[in-house]
C-alpha cells in the first residue's frame, strides 16, 4: 500500500480542508438544486446554500430525523421511495445551477446531442438499486442509490478491504442474510472492487448453519463476515463437531454492538479449533449512510475505532437532549451528513446512535490513518425505554447496558430479554424477563444473585424471571437461522389485547 497516494493517510488539516470544499460543493450544487426536502428546509429556515461554508456551519441547519422519513411516507405513501431523493430536471438545472455548469451542459448538448445529455444526466442521477432498514420500528425504510452511489460503495468497501488488511491471495466467506440490506451489499461491492474473493452464501436463512460450515470446510477463508450471533452460533457449533479451523482468524462482525467480552468468546471458540494469532474487528454502518466502517487490525483487548472517511461524510456528536454540538473526545448522539452522493442524500441526520468517546481526530495508533475515528462504545437510543416497574411511576431503563454486561459473562453462551406485562394483564406493572442458555459447569442460584447484583448496580433494575434454556432454544428465540438481526430484545407490551 502506498500511504503517500492514500487518502486516509492525509494530515487532518489537509483532509479537513477537502472535506469543507466537498460540502460546499455538494449543497450549492446537488444538495439544495435537485432535493425539494432540503430546498423547502433551507427556504423555510431563511438559510441560503452558500451560508453554509464549513463543517461548523452545519450549525445553522435543523437536524432531519427517521420521524421526517416516516411523516413524508404516510403523507405520499406512493412515493415512499423517494423521499429525500435528488431529482433534478430542466427547469431546476436552469434555474440553480452556474453559468458556469449550464455551459457545460450546453456544450454537450451541441456536441453530442440532447439524447446523449439525457443518458448522461440518467447515469448520474436515475436510482436503479436500494437498500432498507431492517424495520425494527415496524416502518422500513427504504434508500436508494444511483451508479454514482454504487461507485460510492465500491470506494468505501475497497477502503475498508485495506484498512482490514485483506489481500488478494486471501479468501473471505460473508454470512450475512441475503437481503436489501446495506451489511450483505456493502460486502458484496467490497469485494467486488478489491478483487477478493468473497463467497457470499446469504446466511442460514438460505443454505442453513451446516450448509454453512461445508462451505467454510470448501473453501478455506481466512476471514468469515457476519452478524455477531450468527458468526458465533456458526463457530459454536463447529466446535461442537471438534472441527479444525485453524485456517481462520479473522473475524468481521455488523449490524451490532461487538463489545470485547463477544470477541473474547468468538476467539476462545476458535482457538479451541486451531486458530492463531486472532483478530475480531467491529463494523458500523446504518442505511441511510449507504457505507459502513471498520476497526483496523488491533489486538482484542484494544479498541482502534471506526475509521471514517471525511471526503464523503461529516460526522457530529451532539448533546441528545439540547442539540449542542459536544467536543472531541466526548459522549453524545452521532448526527451524519452525506458529503458525496446522489439518490436519497440526508443532512445533519441524527441516528440515534450514542457513542461514548465521541470523535477522535488524532492519528490512529495502530495504523496511523490520520481520519476522524468514532469510539467502537455505540448504543442505540432506541433501546432506553421507559418500563413501570411499580404501579407509581415508570423507570428510565438503559437496556443497552444489560447487552453489554450479558454479552461479556464469560457463563452466558446465549440470551434474550423479554419485556411484558405482568400475567400478561395490560393493567399490571411491566416485567423483564431473561430467557438464557448457559455454559457447562455454571451453579444457577449462583449465576442468578451475581448477575442481578451487576445488573442492579449498573442499570439500577433486575430482572423480575430468569428462565434457563437449551442452546437450541435460545437460536430459535433470537432466529438466528432467518432473521436479519437476532431478537435480543423483545417487547411484548405492544401485543396484549384487552379483550
Amino acid at each position: 500500500m502506498n500511504k503517500k497516494n492514500n487518502i486516509l493517510f492525509r494530515p487532518w488539516k489537509k483532509l479537513k480542508r477537502l472535506q469543507n470544499e466537498k460540502l460546499r460543493f455538494f449543497i450549492t450544487r446537488h444538495l439544495y438544486p435537485f432535493s425539494r426536502y432540503y430546498r423547502e428546509l433551507f427556504d423555510k429556515n431563511k438559510i441560503k446554500p452558500s451560508a453554509i461554508r464549513t463543517v461548523e456551519d452545519l450549525q445553522k441547519l435543523p437536524f432531519t430525523s427517521k420521524k421526517d422519513f416516516i411523516t413524508l411516507i404516510k403523507r405520499s405513501p406512493d412515493r415512499s421511495n423517494f423521499a429525500f431523493l435528488l431529482e433534478p430536471n430542466e427547469e431546476l438545472i436552469r434555474k440553480f445551477l452556474p453559468k458556469s455548469e449550464l455551459l457545460k451542459f450546453f456544450l454537450l448538448g451541441l456536441f453530442k446531442g440532447k439524447a446523449s445529455l439525457k443518458a448522461s444526466l440518467d447515469k448520474e442521477y436515475r436510482p436503479i438499486f436500494l437498500t432498507a432498514t431492517a424495520g425494527t420500528t415496524n416502518q422500513p425504510i427504504p434508500f436508494l442509490y444511483t451508479s454514482y452511489d454504487l461507485d460510492n460503495l465500491k470506494i468505501c468497501g475497497k477502503r475498508v478491504i485495506e484498512i482490514m488488511g485483506i489481500n488478494k491471495e486471501q479468501r473471505a466467506m460473508n454470512v450475512f442474510p441475503y437481503a436489501p440490506h446495506l451489511a450483505f451489499w456493502q460486502t458484496v461491492f467490497a469485494g467486488f472492487a478489491a478483487n477478493i474473493f468473497i463467497i457470499s452464501t446469504g446466511g442460514g436463512k438460505t443454505v442453513g448453519t451446516k450448509g454453512n460450515i461445508r462451505t467454510l470446510l470448501k473453501v478455506k477463508p481466512r476471514f468469515l463476515i457476519g452478524t455477531p450471533s450468527y458468526v458465533y452460533h456458526i463457530l459454536k457449533t463447529a466446535r461442537e463437531r471438534n472441527l479444525n479451523l485453524s485456517f481462520l482468524n479473522r473475524i468481521i462482525l455488523g449490524a451490532a454492538r461487538v463489545p470485547k467480552g463477544f470477541k473474547l468468546k468468538i476467539s476462545k471458540l476458535l482457538t479451541q479449533m486451531g486458530a492463531q494469532e486472532i483478530r475480531v474487528f467491529g463494523t458500523y454502518g446504518f442505511t441511510e449512510s449507504r457505507c459502513a466502517w471498520v476497526e483496523c487490525p488491533a489486538d482484542i483487548g484494544a479498541a482502534s475505532g471506526y475509521h471514517t472517511f471525511p471526503d464523503k461524510e461529516v460526522f457530529e456528536v451532539i448533546d441528545p437532549l439540547t442539540g449542542q454540538v459536544k467536543g472531541e473526545g466526548q459522549d453524545g448522539e452521532l448526527v451524519y451528513t452525506k458529503i458525496d452522493g446522489r439518490g436519497s442524500c440526508v443532512l445533519r441526520y441524527r441516528t440515534g446512535d450514542i457513542v461514548k468517546g465521541g470523535i477522535v481526530y488524532s492519528p490512529c495508533p495502530h495504523c496511523g490513518r490520520t481520519v476522524p475515528r468514532i469510539s467502537n462504545d455505540i448504543v442505540r437510543a432506541a433501546n432506553v425505554k421507559n418500563i413501570q416497574l411499580s404501579k407509581i411511576k415508570g423507570t428510565v431503563v438503559n437496556l443497552n447496558t444489560l447487552e453489554y454486561i450479558l454479552d461479556n459473562n464469560e457463563a452466558i453462551d446465549d440470551w434474550q430479554i423479554e419485556i411484558m406485562k405482568k400475567d400478561n394483564d395490560p393493567y399490571e406493572v411491566d416485567e423483564l424477563i431473561l430467557n438464557v442458555s448457559l455454559l457447562g459447569g455454571v451453579n444457577k442460584d449462583e449465576f442468578i444473585s451475581s448477575l442481578n447484583q451487576e445488573v442492579s448496580a449498573s442499570a439500577e433494575v433486575s430482572f423480575n424471571r430468569v428462565n434457563f434454556v437449551s442452546s437450541l432454544e435460545i437460536q430459535q428465540m433470537l432466529e438466528v437461522e432467518s432473521a436479519v438481526k437476532a431478537k435480543r430484545i423483545v417487547d411484548k407490551r405492544g401485543k396484549i389485547s384487552n379483550t
